[in-house]
């Protein structure tokens, strides 16, 4: 991120904080990022960090459709929606964050996640996008990503715009494929259409396999991101749905049939009575995880 767009999102996130602050913990954090600048100190740096949870607390940042609307004209993506006060004190703390080199600014932020507690992780990993020198960040994503803590991974995979701008199409599908175990809403995350790919239709073809073979359920989302791909080695799967499945697995084998433009299993679908109402995948990604 250029130093120009760094400073616009200091300045916005300041704001965000302090109308959702005391002014006790305002002089704090003025205090704090004054010493800060003046020494350039690791120890002042982690030690602000993990000092700002006494401060500001989690209420919830209030449903500000102009501040969000802000956010993304920051960074496209930029998703404040679940984001309490302490997490954009932390975030506003975190591009504090001066380092004479890319190497210096990793291993800083190296240091944080060695030490952080699940709430602070949460924060470190929902910021990616917004940290200097995003692309060596990739690693960080991937590591978030191989967590069981689901709120951990939430952090990384879901209101994200950092895994669909930087993963390679291997941590991606890896990403997607484990928000299916997880029981994650995959509509949540961002660019999905965008970022399918073959290797992941195929991945979740199998994966689809293994649950049935199991008389396991699967998430009518999943058929989101093999749509583009069906064809007619598919049809029985997708006989499978339209016999056998759930209103919401019809609507999705419906949609992803038409999706796949695919005339012989477009076809099929005159063999099925179908529900009259046509779904578009938020509003069966919603359904799905109600």
């Amino acid at each position: 991120m250029e130093n120009q767009d760094q400073q616009s999102t200091q300045k916005f996130l300041y704001r965000l904080v302090s109308d959702n602050a005391s002014q006790e913990s305002m002089s704090w954090l003025d205090q704090q990022t004054d010493k800060y600048q003046n020494q350039r100190s690791n120890r002042i740096f982690n030690l602000t960090f993990s000092t700002l949870s006494r401060y500001f607390d989690k209420s919830r940042l209030p449903n500000n459709t102009e501040a969000t609307k802000e956010a993304g004209q920051i960074r496209s993506g930029w998703d404040l929606s679940q984001w309490d006060a302490r997490q954009a004190a932390r975030t506003y703390w975190l591009l504090q964050l001066s380092a004479d080199s890319p190497e210096d600014y990793r291993s800083a932020l190296d240091r944080l996640f060695a030490t952080a507690n699940v709430d602070e992780q949460i924060t470190l990993y929902a910021a990616l996008p917004l940290y200097d020198y995003p692309d060596q960040m990739v690693y960080r994503a991937s590591e978030g990503i191989r967590t069981n803590i689901t709120d951990v991974f939430d952090a990384v995979a879901l209101r994200n715009p950092y895994p669909a701008g930087y993963m390679a199409d291997e941590a991606w599908n890896q990403m997607v494929l484990k928000a299916i175990f997880m029981g994650r809403p995959l509509y949540l995350i961002q660019q999905l259409d965008e970022r399918r790919n073959p290797d992941q239709a195929r991945m979740l073809i199998d994966f689809v396999h293994e649950r049935w073979a199991a008389s396991r359920p699967v998430t009518p989302e999943l058929w989101r991101g093999v749509a583009p791909y069906l064809t007619k080695e598919h049809l029985p799967d997708i006989q499978r749905l339209l016999e056998q499945g759930s209103s919401l697995e019809k609507q999705a084998a419906t949609l992803a049939i038409k999706e796949s433009e695919n005339d012989m299993l477009r076809k099929q679908l005159a063999n099925y009575s179908l529900p009259d109402e046509e779904l578009d995948w938020k509003t069966i990604g919603i359904m799905s995880n109600d």
